[in-house]
């Protein structure tokens, strides 16, 4: 039996791919600029959207290649603060999970990169089944495309900080930043999209090189190896102090301000002597740390740390010269931890 050819992914085709493969299909490219406005501007969940496409053309296109659009499997609203929290369907029937967190200055959406995860971070729920697979440029836009569509109100920041390792997709991820941030499609501003990372030194220096204007975020969680150890097995592979040099990197070669990501753990990593060891770490740098109270997951025993002993980090922190805000907790009243509503599902 002959094996099934695989469908072209249409809507992972940056601008000047798409206009090749339209006028290769015997178009003019004036065809293959529509359709790009109609899949990255107007966001059309189907061809029979897309009303000045000849039909023939749309019946061509759904014969021979693959149009990723999402299915909206649950949606949960905070009525604390109005976050939206979505879990959309795949086509080969896995699911991943978005966050829409509305603030004054626009609405951001943090989206996943993979199914699943195999970075193993000890206080994520995205990791306790392991990696299922990458995610394909188109399903990483689509994430921001569905949620626009149902909020009717357009996406201005995006934040790469959902389930998966975005740099274990580097490939995936570099087409996805140029296609979203593409003047042809979305075209939403490179400084208005951070990517995170766990600490994939080699990939980060690579990323350095692209000299993006995007915000590179590192999930550090601990002042020294030992800690980081304890919490993030890529420490086991790339040591704490090797990630760091990677983010000054970053920060020099594309004079970007880095984010370390810090999430407090009650006992853990919360001390004065923690916050010591951090600033001695990240000092000097162009950076800013983001505390976050951790999110409790069932299969952890974490806790998040007390009010007042995050106040007293942060001051802290600010003692030593460093730029440091605490995350505001939105979402706190739904499934609010990377992983926790596709886990769910997976087990109702």
């Amino acid at each position: 039996m002959m094996k099934e050819e695989k469908r072209v992914d249409i809507k992972s085709l940056p601008y000047d791919a798409l206009i090749t493969y339209i006028t290769q299909m015997g178009e003019k490219p004036f065809r293959g600029k529509q359709l790009y406005e109609w899949m990255h501007v107007h966001k059309a969940a189907s061809y029979e959207d897309m009303t000045n496409l000849p039909k023939a053309l749309r019946q061509k296109l759904s014969e021979e290649t693959e149009y990723t659009c999402l299915k909206q499997v649950e949606c949960q609203i905070s009525a604390q603060d109005g976050t939206r929290k979505y879990l959309f369907a795949l086509s080969d029937g896995n699911m991943v999970e978005s966050v829409l967190m509305k603030y004054k200055h626009g609405n951001s959406v943090c989206i996943s990169s993979q199914v699943g995860c195999r970075m193993g971070c000890r206080f994520c729920a995205s990791t306790l089944d392991g990696l299922e697979r990458n995610l394909a440029p188109s399903e990483m836009l689509d994430q921001i495309y569905r949620i626009e569509a149902d909020l009717g109100e357009r996406v201005s920041n995006v934040v790469v900080m959902g389930t998966g390792e975005p740099m274990d997709n580097y490939d995936n991820l570099l087409t996805f930043i140029h296609m979203l941030t593409d003047e042809h499609g979305a075209n939403i501003s490179q400084r208005n999209l951070t990517v995170s990372t766990c600490g994939i030194v080699p990939k980060i220096r690579q990323l350095a090189e692209e000299h993006l204007q995007i915000t590179l975020a590192l999930s550090l969680h601990a002042p020294n190896q030992q800690k980081r150890l304890e919490l993030m097995p890529i420490a086991r592979t790339y040591d704490i102090a090797q990630a760091v040099d990677a983010c000054r990197y970053y920060a020099a070669e594309t004079g970007r301000r880095v984010t370390f990501e810090y999430s407090l753990v009650a006992g853990v990593n919360d001390s004065q002597q923690d916050a010591r060891e951090l600033a001695s770490l990240i000092g000097g740098m162009n950076c800013h740390v983001n505390l976050i109270p951790v999110n409790p997951i069932k299969e952890r025993d974490y806790h998040a740390t007390k009010r007042g002993e995050v106040l007293a980090f942060q001051n802290r922190l600010a003692d030593y010269g460093i730029n440091v805000t605490i995350r505001r907790e939105m979402g706190s009243d739904i499934d609010g931890a990377c992983g926790q509503l596709r886990r769910r599902h997976k087990e109702s």
